[in-house]
């Protein structure tokens, strides 16, 4: 006489997506309590909503990507996969009962949901901090920010926005997942200098004019210092963001619980050392392993200094950092939960 069959597995139902991380999430279900009490395995499908595998279920009625012992809900899922930061997801789930030989009863797949990874935590940034600073060896001394851009830009400036280099979006360029990418408005400065002038290079692929302006009006005890980023671009060198925002300002309220704060007089990227007896200038010295790009979080007049033709040539617009892409199999500059 045969055994009875078991009754289905109803298909999972109400499918919930929670506490999302960069690299981490919960999901949850709707299940009947019989349900409940008889699944021992859970199938989950992921993949990237821009899959060019448009038949991801092709076996429907087999696992296909995650087997997990049936836990309660919702069920944490993380390290299964490399998950990227900021990438849309979809998810499918299956209930299963693994029967006496081995073999699976399922349920039908449950609607596909989709959901985005999030930015880089805290935690992720301070990991990505203590790589830089394995490439940050040496300091050098500096005395102006400056910024090459186009005769147009400044033009426009001028012209248009009453002399102010007002801020922009940050772009896409570096690790997908650093918090400012698309989120946080600045204005963008290099302070690296010639090893054996001490002064700007005199080339540059963002343009012909450079403004130069004094250090000490971006980098003074009333400005907040972040690290932001680290990444390089299939390349033998680095670049290190960082953020300059004054203090109690609306780009300082941004960083303060998104990025690490560096000690404006200790860090092995960019410091301020105040003046130890009267009549002294402050210090102000770069890191000279890596290249600094620094965004400053608030309008930059442009009477604070001055416009001028660089002496070398103007690069190629390819040679620019805008929306570059990281090297994603670069071990000095990537960490385990994404690019």
């Amino acid at each position: 006489m045969e055994a009875p069959l078991e009754a289905p597995l109803a298909t999972p139902c109400n499918i919930q997506i929670c506490e999302v991380t960069c690299d981490s999430f919960r999901i949850m279900w709707d299940m009947t309590p019989e349900d409940s009490a008889r699944a021992t395995h859970f199938f989950i499908d992921l993949s990237r909503k821009d899959s060019r595998d448009h038949n991801r279920f092709k076996h429907r009625d087999v696992p296909t990507k995650l087997v997990a012992k049936a836990v309660p809900l919702p069920m944490a899922v993380r390290g299964h996969w490399f998950l990227s930061p900021r990438t849309l997801y979809c998810v499918a789930v299956q209930t299963a009962i693994r029967q006496p030989d081995g073999d699976y009863l399922v349920s039908e797949w449950s609607q596909v949901v989709e959901f985005c990874t999030g930015d880089y935590a805290m935690e992720h940034l301070q990991q990505l901090l203590d790589k830089a600073k394995g490439s940050a060896v040496r300091l050098l001394k500096f005395s102006v920010f400056y910024r090459n851009q186009h005769p147009d830009y400044f033009d426009n400036v001028s012209r248009e926005c009453g002399g102010l280099m007002r801020p922009a979006l940050k772009d896409i360029s570096g690790s997908h997942g650093s918090p400012i990418n698309g989120k946080l408005q600045g204005v963008f400065f290099s302070c690296n200098t010639e090893f054996d002038t001490g002064l700007p290079p005199r080339d540059s692929p963002y343009g012909p004019l450079r403004f130069q302006i004094p250090a000490g009006h971006l980098l003074n005890p009333n400005i907040s210092l972040y690290f932001a980023d680290f990444y390089c671009m299939y390349t033998a060198y680095h670049y290190v963001v960082l953020v300059l925002a004054p203090v109690g300002s609306e780009g300082d309220t941004f960083c303060r619980t998104r990025l690490p704060m560096l000690d404006l007089a200790s860090n092995p990227f960019l410091t301020y050392t105040a003046p130890q007896r009267p009549g002294e200038e402050p210090l102000y010295c770069h890191a000279s392993d890596v290249i600094l790009e620094v965004l400053f979080t608030e309008p930059v007049p442009l009477e604070q200094g001055s416009v001028e033709q660089i002496s070398g040539h103007h690069q190629l617009m390819s040679l620019t950092t805008a929306n570059a892409k990281k090297d994603p199999s670069c071990k000095v500059c990537n960490i385990s939960v994404g690019r």
